[in-house]
């Protein structure tokens, strides 16, 4: 089967009439992926769902419809800006094989405003385009089953959330579940086994006399009011769900709503108040620090210069004052000297010269001393000390003081954000409607999760009463029933349903041992770890994957990375699709997720261009960028690109023929 052609008519944001072109074929040269690019928003989901609904009509399983009504949903797909009087229309052309032949044929489905009877038009087209096929269009729902089955539709046209989604779940959900079923043909057994109790069912009733009839039409009444019930139980169970998932949602909101009015602060006020206190407390006892040391000799620091010239004065003065006293000591030495030369046998010249050299050499020291400037300070030795005493207790005071001053500004900041916070807390009175919202809503959810457990549990009771009401109805046949001919038959259909269960059984070991072999093949192909699974197993009855390392001890799922997770979501429907044997097209809506840059490649070069012999990709620029769809067009994997320009003013889409991002 092949998509050839989609077209939109003032389908959601699409205005206007636009085509698409699907074929893969290009020239007699098959590439496999039609690339679909835009924005979150712009209309990739509404070309999925109208894949769907051209193929399913009332049955088509639509990301927007949620518990709408078909009429509902109708109305809602039309688009906002199209003329009343022009209809909505979505067509889809497909190409498969009948007798050994390529036919086509075009479905169209036409709609407007309020659509009459709540329902669209639908028209199959033959090859020609213009003769509709009446047979087709009677038939449509069972010729649509044959070639593309409602219950396995997901497996093929599929979105990344249903991919994350899948790769989170322990085991796959039940619409899953159903559709794994029809697609390895495990339905056929149950179907036959169900066909076998109604006929068994009619035996009894042929058989029964008046009496028997009458009790076993009370039990066959009773075990299908009991079935009513567990439908109704059911339905109800699913409702409360949904109104569980509301009811958090609202409680999330209420929660948001208290602490962004001020809730969570006015709750908090007392504390708040507290520390506020506590900082003020400490900034006080700063201040009266700083108070302390500007009252001692902090306040020398303002005339730093003033006390550097005293220092250099006092030193020069003194050392003057120490030249001046060794001049004198100088002089009484050279007396004596002189003196002492006189009585040795030296010539009166070279006394002469010695005394001269003399003079002149403590007139010259005494010259240093004569330069300097007059004293004035006069301070003694004693006094010179202390001053440098001071100079290193000021040092000291300003270092505390700046440190202080820090210490200060971070109180005063801290001050003004908490009575910030303190000024932005709820008023009393609000903060009681804030936080009445919060523990109502916190108890709704409460109560709805108690009525669905107590549902649950009726469930539960219900599946156990229905199994007895069936052992009561098979007892009581069994002892009644005398007719030979049809005992023979309902005894050989107990063991036909026995074989069936055997059959089954069998079939299913058969159909997933090869799909674990299929699951691991994919999963290690799109993998950079070789080395993460030896093997891979399928429960038999929840499908659920395990998997396995090269010891045999089991790779708890949460090993994995959301990366991992979801190469295995993919590798399982990848695995799926093959095993099934059929030869559809796979459409794939924002299909990377949380994938990182290698599994991403991984996917790009290995998946997308084997997925199948058509993949349709309705990607964001951020999935498949730049570097992914380089890599697709030198594989030559790409045989048409589209670009959806979504304008925001008018809210519409153009598919733009041709183009990507880039």
């Amino acid at each position: 089967m092949i998509f050839l052609e989609l077209v939109l008519q003032n389908f959601g944001p699409y205005s206007g009439r636009q085509v698409i072109n699907l074929d893969p074929r290009t020239e007699g040269n098959p590439r496999p992926i039609i690339l679909l690019g835009g924005m979150n928003g712009g209309g990739k989901t509404t070309l999925m769902d109208a894949i769907r609904l051209a193929l399913y009509g009332q049955r088509a399983q639509c990301s927007t419809r949620g518990n709408l009504s078909y009429s509902d949903f109708l109305n809602q797909c039309v688009n906002s800006k199209s003329n009343p009087a022009e209809k909505t229309r979505i067509e889809l052309l497909f190409e498969h094989i009948e007798e050994d032949k390529p036919v086509k044929y075009r479905i169209v489905r036409t709609w407007e405003k309020n659509p009459k009877d709540g329902k669209d038009f639908l028209g199959i087209l033959g090859d020609d385009d213009t003769w509709p096929v009446e047979s087709l269009m009677n038939t449509w729902d069972d010729y649509i089953e044959n070639l593309l089955p409602l219950g396995i539709s997901n497996l093929f046209l599929f979105d990344g959330e249903q991919v994350r989604n899948l790769a989170e779940q322990e085991t796959p959900p039940q619409i899953v579940i159903e559709a794994i079923r029809g697609l390895l043909g495990l339905e056929l057994p149950d179907k036959l086994a169900l066909d076998l109790e109604v006929l068994v069912n009619r035996k009894r009733k042929e058989l029964a006399d008046t009496k028997d009839l009458n009790t076993l039409e009370e039990i066959e009444k009773r075990l299908l009011q009991q079935q009513e019930n567990y439908q109704a139980a059911e339905q109800e169970l699913a409702r409360l769900k949904n109104k569980i998932e509301e009811l958090e949602t609202i409680q999330q909101e209420a929660l948001d709503k208290f602490v962004f009015e001020g809730g969570k602060i006015a709750a908090e006020r007392s504390q708040l108040e507290e520390k506020k206190k506590e900082k003020t407390t400490a900034l006080e006892t700063i201040r009266k620090s700083l108070g302390e040391l500007a009252a001692e000799i902090l306040p020398l620091a303002l005339i730093p210069n003033l006390l550097s010239q005293v220092q250099t004065q006092g030193s020069n003065e003194f050392r003057t004052q120490q030249v001046q006293l060794a001049r004198d000591v100088l002089i009484e030495r050279d007396k004596r000297l002189l003196q002492w030369l006189n009585q040795l046998a030296i010539t009166l010249e070279e006394i002469d010269k010695i005394q001269s050299f003399l003079t002149e050499d403590v007139n010259n020291l005494y010259a240093i001393s004569v330069q300097a400037e007059l004293p004035w300070l006069l301070a003694d030795e004693e006094s010179l000390s202390q001053l440098d005493n001071v100079r290193y207790h000021l040092h000291n005071a300003r270092n505390t003081a700046k440190q202080q001053l820090i210490n200060l500004k971070n109180l005063e900041e801290e001050i003004i954000t908490l009575e910030r916070q303190v000024q932005t807390a709820a008023e009393p009175e609000a903060y009681q409607k804030l936080r009445y919202a919060v523990e109502t809503a916190q108890n709704e959810v409460v109560q709805a999760k108690a009525n669905y457990e107590s549902i649950r549990q009726r469930l539960v009771a219900l599946i156990d009463v229905i199994e007895i009401t069936k052992k009561e109805l098979k007892d009581y046949t069994d002892k009644n029933i005398k007719h030979k001919n049809r005992e023979h038959i309902i005894t050989s259909a107990s063991k036909v349903q026995e074989t069936l269960k055997v059959f089954r059984e069998k079939l299913t070991l058969r159909k997933l041992n090869k799909l674990e072999e299929e699951v691991k093949k994919y999963f290690l192909y799109l993998l950079h770890k070789s080395d993460l699974v030896s093997s891979i197993t399928i429960d038999t009855k929840t499908f659920a994957l395990s998997l396995f390392d090269f010891d045999g001890k089991p790779v708890p799922k949460h090993r994995l990375s959301a990366g991992e997770k979801q190469l295995l979501a993919i590798a399982f429907l990848w695995g799926l699709a093959k095993v099934s044997g059929l030869r559809l097209p796979v459409a794939i809506d924002t299909p990377l997720g949380r994938l990182d840059s290698s599994h991403r490649q991984n996917l790009v070069e290995k998946y997308f261009p084997a997925a199948s012999h058509q993949v349709i990709l309705l990607s964001t620029d951020t999935e498949i960028g730049k570097k992914e769809v380089e890599t697709l067009r030198e594989n030559e994997a790409i045989a048409r690109e589209y670009l959806l320009k979504y304008n925001s003013a008018t809210r519409q889409t153009t598919v733009v023929e041709n183009q990507y991002f880039w």
